[in-house]
């Protein structure tokens, strides 16, 4: 099995949600990452869950958003769409309060929250062939 054949697997098994197994893991990831915000600080999970939490929520939304186009560029895509999501929320959040390890992990939630609704929405409409 090649590399390209494993991705491509692999973003299948993200955007097919089943039971909502991913969007609970990126829950969970928000928490570790509070948890290590807060009381750990450990680089190592840190690094783990940031990559981890991109490629779920990048997925998503690259499928939302951008399901026609090439593997490659839809995942990027919807990377830096994940990106603008985060800093659009945070600066909402630093709008109304300070933002800090609590409220970043608010952010977090917001992003997760949405980028799990708009795959859901568009499972069907940008089914990979």
């Amino acid at each position: 099995m090649t590399l390209v054949t494993l991705v491509h697997k692999l973003e299948e098994f993200i955007i097919q949600d089943a039971k909502l197994s991913f969007t609970l893991t990126s829950y969970l990831l928000v928490f570790l990452t509070y948890v290590n915000l807060t009381a750990t600080h450990w680089f190592l999970l840190g690094v783990l869950t940031f990559i981890s939490y991109f490629l779920i929520n990048g997925t998503f939304l690259s499928h939302a958003f951008f399901g026609r186009e090439e593997p490659f560029f839809r995942f990027v895509l919807g990377v830096l769409l994940l990106i603008m999501l985060l800093g659009f929320s945070g600066w909402l959040i630093m709008l109304i309060y300070n933002l800090d390890a609590p409220l970043f992990t608010l952010t977090l939630l917001v992003t997760t929250t949405v980028s799990s609704i708009l795959n859901g929405r568009m499972k069907h409409k940008n089914a990979i062939h």
